[in-house]
């Protein structure tokens, strides 16, 4: 599975570097017959309607993005135990016409260093509206909402019981080089034992991201989970996560047409609240922008 998703990452990139080495795929009108050229113009005009941010870390970016996209996180628990999480449901995002997106998360791998069993997780995929957007000369704003369904394929108690789908909305509004973001959805599990496991909890993200360059990006994100029903019932959960991102690292960057270019990030989620499953995280990731 780790070969397939690393095949594909390679083929989408070798695509895309292709592609722009064709006619048509710069800011220049397609040629009819390239179809990646097509595509690429329309995401282009999708996007320069909605602000010029940098995906966050962990908070789900509440404009529309193109990406192949994996992520690596260690939970450390009170206990002192560790949970490595390969992928943590990272995938395939992309942009389609009606100022859609469409996410295909791949299940990832979870590894434990007790006697837990390791195996993959859920299957899960996401579906985002942008309902009004200003991009950066027309007041640096976004209003989304999206749904998250997962699919219960995990293995070994590595996923839920229970197929489940997340409403969410999220706005965010920018200010010169600062920017703010913000998300709220609730877990919806579609049946038991999960709903009287883990009820129905509410998760309210927020980020702050500064544009220090054209590629240096320090955040910092509130995480926070309050549990409605199900074992924890009335407890919240809150992480303060400081980070940074890098990128777009374009690989042709003096033709502003071309779409292909990396971004990568680091931060650590440290737990603010009384109650926490773990006490925090390294969370690593890696994005091909196409």
């Amino acid at each position: 599975m780790r070969k397939l998703r690393f095949s594909l990452l390679l083929l989408f990139v070798s695509a895309s570097v292709y592609a722009q080495s064709l006619p048509g795929t710069t800011s220049t009108p397609a040629e009819p017959g390239n179809f990646y050229a097509r595509w690429s113009a329309q995401t282009n005009r999708i996007q320069s309607k909605q602000p010029p941010w940098i995906v966050p870390l962990v908070t789900t970016y509440t404009e529309l993005i193109q990406v192949a996209r994996t992520d690596f996180t260690r939970q450390i628990a009170p206990a002192g135990t560790y949970t490595w999480n390969f992928d943590s449901s990272r995938g395939l995002d992309l942009i389609t016409p009606g100022a859609m997106e469409f996410d295909i998360n791949v299940p990832p791998y979870i590894q434990h260093n007790t006697t837990a069993v390791n195996g993959w997780g859920d299957f899960s995929f996401l579906v985002k509206h942008r309902i009004v957007s200003g991009n950066a000369q027309h007041g640096n704003f976004v209003l989304s909402a999206w749904a998250l369904t997962t699919v219960p394929t995990g293995q070994a108690k590595n996923g839920s019981t229970n197929a489940s789908v997340m409403p969410n909305l999220g706005g965010g509004k920018g200010f010169g080089r600062l920017d703010v973001q913000s998300t709220l959805g609730a877990t919806l599990p579609t049946g038991t034992p999960a709903t009287t496991a883990s009820g129905r909890p509410i998760a309210w993200n927020t980020v702050a991201q500064y544009r220090i360059s054209n590629i240096v990006w320090p955040e910092v994100e509130s995480n926070a989970t309050y549990y409605k029903g199900g074992a924890n019932d009335g407890k919240k959960q809150e992480f303060v996560t400081p980070g940074i991102m890098i990128g777009k690292c374009a690989l042709r960057p003096a033709d502003e047409g071309s779409r292909p270019g990396f971004a990568f990030g680091g931060g650590m989620q440290i737990a603010t609240s009384a109650f926490h499953s773990y006490n925090h995280e390294l969370v690593l990731t890696g994005r091909f922008i196409f």
